[in-house]
């Protein structure tokens, strides 16, 4: 099974009523140790440095969301402003004038998705929450 599928799916149910998507990249890692489960093949995969994964799924894991807090939410060597956390499994997070990202955990993976600065971060949440539901409900 290619996990790398899970990125065009999740761009797709990002869509606005007008069709327009509002993901731009997304991955998907594991819960444990941050292992990617998606490859950086994709030409829309989210290229997440491998020390940038393992502090991701450590927060998520233990549910201590104070590293990003203090000291940003680092994708692709970029620092993003963590925003807020919400039921300890979804994280908001954006960078001045390049754009946010939205992570969020189901039992065993985390979903992270890119949204550019032009487009609406509401549609990706929404789309990541889909991904990790079904991801869920499939006890992973």
């Amino acid at each position: 099974m290619s996990w790398d599928s899970y990125i065009d799916n999740l761009i797709a149910q990002s869509k606005d009523a007008t069709g327009e998507c509002h993901a731009s990249r997304a991955c998907i890692i594991g819960l444990d140790g941050g292992a990617a489960w998606t490859t950086n093949l994709h030409a829309n995969a989210l290229q997440i440095k491998d020390d940038e994964r393992v502090t991701i799924a450590r927060c998520f894991k233990s549910k201590d969301f104070n590293t990003f807090m203090q000291s940003g939410v680092w994708c692709e060597g970029l620092k993003y402003q963590f925003l807020r956390s919400e039921d300890d499994v979804l994280v908001l997070a954006k960078k001045k004038e390049k754009g946010s990202i939205t992570l969020q955990s189901s039992k065993t993976a985390i979903v992270i998705t890119f949204t550019p600065d032009s487009k609406q971060q509401g549609f990706t949440n929404k789309a990541v929450g889909v991904i990790a539901d079904y991801l869920e409900s499939m006890n992973m």
